[in-house]
């Protein structure tokens, strides 16, 4: 089995191969290090990213939607009061009092 293995190169004695040299030059070696930095740059823009959304979407939740719920709800109301008025046949409020004639 050693003499397999003294084949590919990882025997003893033996170097790393062809790829051993490139994998330790100083532009591999600096090239991981850019790569390793960039990760670690990116997760932690991530999470911060995750965090401003989950400040963002809670203050929606608390500040707007009950100020749709109490808008819609007041044109609801507006829209009864209107049809109230024009069932009992009474002027329409939607509608400006006509001007006075001289």
């Amino acid at each position: 089995m050693s003499s397999s293995l003294s084949r590919r190169g990882r025997g003893e004695g033996e170097g790393e191969g062809v790829l051993g040299p490139i994998s330790r030059s100083p532009i591999v070696v600096r090239g991981r290090e850019a790569a390793a930095e960039a990760a670690t740059v990116a997760k932690k823009l991530l999470r911060s990213t995750g965090k401003a959304a989950w400040i963002a979407g809670t203050t929606f939740l608390v500040l707007f939607v009950p100020l749709i719920i109490e808008m819609d709800r007041e044109q609801q109301l507006n829209e009864l009061e209107l049809q109230q008025a024009t069932l009992l046949g009474g002027p329409s409020p939607a509608l400006p009092p006509p001007p006075p004639s001289k």
